[in-house]
């Protein structure tokens, strides 16, 4: 059984309507994982609905200019469907400016959720090396 995601409004209630009662598990996690939580549930969530603040097929090199805007605003933003926060924006421009043109090019023949989250794997792997005793 999937968790659900209680209701901001109706604590007696989850997202899609179930009432709270009818639930054995509640989502706790935040923001909740799409292949964890209802999936009603989680596409009512005001923030899945509201539209893609900008658009990147894959290859396209402007990606990374919109994440350095998300950096500069300090503002999430939602590109292709999917919310991209603060620190992996700015983890994927770390990592962006510290490898070299090759692997860039090969980053860029991913999709933009991928990538992000493939230099945020680079980021973690980096960083637990450094901080290992």
């Amino acid at each position: 059984m999937n968790p659900h995601i209680r209701h901001p409004r109706d604590p007696r209630q989850s997202v899609c309507g179930i009432p709270a009662a009818d639930v054995q598990r509640w989502e706790t996690e935040h923001p909740p994982r799409i292949d964890y939580t209802c999936e009603d549930c989680y596409t009512l969530l005001p923030e899945a609905s509201r539209p893609d603040d900008a658009t990147h097929p894959t290859g396209d090199a402007t990606l990374i200019d919109t994440l350095r805007q998300i950096v500069a605003n300090r503002q999430h933003a939602k590109i292709n469907g999917v919310i991209v926060d603060i620190w992996s924006a700015s983890v994927t421009v770390l990592i962006w400016d510290n490898i070299r043109d090759d692997k860039r090019q090969r980053l860029l023949t991913l999709p933009s959720h991928e990538l992000i989250l493939r230099c945020v794997a680079i980021y973690t792997r980096v960083n637990a090396k450094a901080n290992k005793p």
